[in-house]
C-alpha cells in the first residue's frame, strides 16, 4: 500500500483533524477539569448503589439520580462551604500580618538556636519566607475561585452518567483499545483506585483535623479550628504528615513561655493525632486501598498547581490513573514470554 495513496491521505488527515480539534478543546476545558474528575469520582462510588434502585427495585432513573445528587449537596457541598467560609477569612487575615509572621519566625529561631539544634536562618531569610508564603497560599485559595462553576458542571455531568450509564460505559469500552477479558480486571482497579483516593485521603484528613482541633482547644492554642483544618490538610503529606502544622505550634507556644502547654500539646500530637493516622492506614484506609506514599506525595506536588485545593484529591488519583494505564498496557500489550527464554 502506497504511502500517498488517497484513502492514506484521508485518513492522515482526518486523524489530524480530530487531534488539532481535541487538543484545542482540552486546552479551553482546562480549568474545568476538576468538574469531571469529581464527576467521574462520583460515579464510580455511587454506581452500585444506583442500579440497585433503578434496575432491582424499579426506581425511576431521573428520580434516583436526583436523589443521589441532593443528598451529595446536602453531605458534603453545604458543609464544606460553611467550613470554608468560617476558615479562609480567618487564613487570609493571618496571611496579611507579615509582620507578626516574622516575629513568630524570629523567635522560633531563636528558640532553636538556644535548644542547641542545628537551625540558622537570618532576618532576610524569614523575610523572604514570609513573603513567599503570602504570596503563595492565596494563590492556591485562588485557584479554587472557580469552584463553584465545577460543583454544577461536576453535578450537572454527574446527572447524565447517571441516568445514562449502562449506554456511556458500552460506548467507552467499545472505544478501549483492550481485550475483553481485561475489562472487568481494569473495572476493579479503577474502582479500587477511586476509592482509596477520593475516601481514603478525605477520611484521614478529617479525623486528624478534627482530634487535632480537640488538642488545640484543650491547650489553649488561639484559632485552633484554623490550625485543625491545616493539620488536616497536611496530614495527607506522607512521613511528616501534620506534624508539619503541630511542631512550630508547640515550638511557638514554648517560645512565648507556655512550656506546659507546649509540652502537653506535643506529647497529644505525636500520640493521639498521629496515632489516628496509624490506626486508620492499618483498618479502614488499607480496606479501601494501599496508596503509596510515593504516589500521594507526587499527586499532591502536581495536582495543587493544577486544581488548587482540590488537588490534593485529585493530583494522587491522576497519578495513581497513569500507574493504572501503565498496567494496562503491559497487561494488554507485553510480549508473554516463550519457551526458548
Amino acid at each position: 500500500m502506497r504511502l500517498l495513496d488517497t484513502d492514506n491521505l484521508k485518513q492522515i488527515g482526518l486523524l489530524s483533524l480530530i487531534v488539532i480539534v481535541g487538543l484545542g478543546i482540552f486546552n479551553q476545558f482546562t480549568e474545568f477539569l476538576p468538574g469531571v474528575l469529581a464527576a467521574t469520582t462520583m460515579y464510580i462510588l455511587m454506581r452500585h448503589y444506583y442500579i440497585e434502585l433503578t434496575e432491582k427495585r424499579g426506581w425511576k432513573k431521573w428520580l434516583a439520580a436526583t436523589l443521589f445528587i441532593v443528598g451529595s449537596v446536602v453531605l458534603f457541598v453545604i458543609p464544606v462551604f460553611f467550613i470554608f467560609q468560617a476558615v479562609v477569612p480567618k487564613l487570609n487575615t493571618l496571611l496579611g500580618q507579615t509582620s507578626q509572621l516574622q516575629e513568630v519566625l524570629q523567635s522560633l529561631s531563636d528558640e532553636l538556636k538556644d535548644a542547641g539544634m542545628p537551625f540558622t536562618m537570618d532576618a532576610t531569610q524569614i523575610g523572604k519566607l514570609v513573603e513567599r508564603i503570602s504570596s503563595e497560599v492565596p494563590a492556591v485559595l485562588g485557584a479554587t475561585a472557580n469552584v463553584l462553576t465545577n460543583t454544577v458542571l461536576a453535578f450537572f455531568f454527574l446527572y447524565f452518567m447517571l441516568v445514562q450509564g449502562r449506554e456511556m460505559e458500552q460506548a467507552i469500552q467499545g472505544f478501549l483499545p483492550l481485550k475483553s477479558s481485561n475489562v472487568d480486571d481494569i473495572w476493579n482497579s479503577t474502582r479500587l483506585v477511586v476509592y482509596a483516593n477520593a475516601i481514603g485521603i478525605p477520611v484521614l484528613a478529617a479525623s486528624q483535623g478534627l482530634v487535632a482541633v480537640l488538642g488545640y482547644k484543650i491547650f489553649g492554642v488561639d484559632s485552633y479550628v484554623l490550625l485543625g483544618m491545616l493539620t488536616g490538610v497536611f496530614s495527607i503529606v506522607p512521613v511528616v504528615g501534620c506534624a508539619i502544622v503541630w511542631v512550630p505550634v508547640c515550638a511557638y507556644l514554648g517560645s512565648t513561655g507556655h512550656t506546659t502547654a507546649a509540652i502537653g500539646l506535643a506529647i497529644y500530637s505525636f500520640i493521639i493525632t498521629g496515632g489516628i493516622d496509624n490506626v486508620l492506614r492499618f483498618t479502614i484506609l488499607k480496606k479501601l486501598g494501599d496508596v503509596h506514599p510515593i504516589v500521594t506525595t507526587i499527586g499532591i506536588i502536581v495536582g495543587v498547581p493544577m486544581f488548587g485545593f482540590m488537588g490534593f484529591i485529585f493530583g494522587p488519583l491522576l497519578v495513581s490513573y497513569l500507574l493504572l494505564l501503565i498496567k494496562i498496557y503491559r497487561v494488554e500489550f507485553a510480549t508473554e514470554p516463550t519457551a526458548d527464554n
